[in-house]
């Protein structure tokens, strides 16, 4: 399974409270696209529209900038495909305050593009802080152990 984008700042900003995994509908020339890397999903949500998920604010370069159709929107809307009982238990969810939908990777599955998302809760910014001092004293005890330069 190669990992083709990631959305890091999710894991930063979010509280991820359950993981799914879902289908995208794509044309032939995404798919080639998004197995060269050209994918980018930093910023983008999941959306429910009318009983079915779309994933918004993903940008997807074309993969032959001069052979591409005029009417081509890299940022379009891309429909997931669920399965009806996922979606409506997602839909109960959303339902809750302060709870969204964020997407975490794209990757394949076989022959599949996959794409792992979250329901996810905002934290407060003390929350940020502490997962930041954390990360530091946990990189200062490896520092540490390692017999660098210790602690400053």
């Amino acid at each position: 399974m190669a990992t083709f984008a990631e959305n890091r700042k999710v894991h930063f900003d979010y509280e991820i409270l359950e993981t799914y995994e879902a289908g995208v509908v794509l044309s032939g020339p995404e798919v080639k696209s998004i197995k060269n890397g050209r994918m980018n999903i930093a910023g983008s949500y999941i959306n429910i529209h009318d009983g079915e998920l779309y994933l918004i604010g993903a940008t997807i370069a074309p993969y032959q900038p001069k052979n591409q159709p005029a009417d081509y929107d890299p940022a379009r809307s891309r429909k997931l495909l669920l399965r009806k009982e996922e979606i409506a238990s997602l839909i109960g969810k959303i339902k809750q305050k302060g709870l969204t939908i964020a997407p975490l990777k794209v990757y394949n599955k076989g022959r599949r593009i996959k794409i792992e998302f979250a329901v996810v809760r905002g934290k407060k910014k003390y929350d940020k802080r502490s997962t930041i001092s954390k990360r530091d004293a946990t990189r200062n005890i490896e520092r540490s152990l390692k017999g660098g330069e210790g602690l400053r």
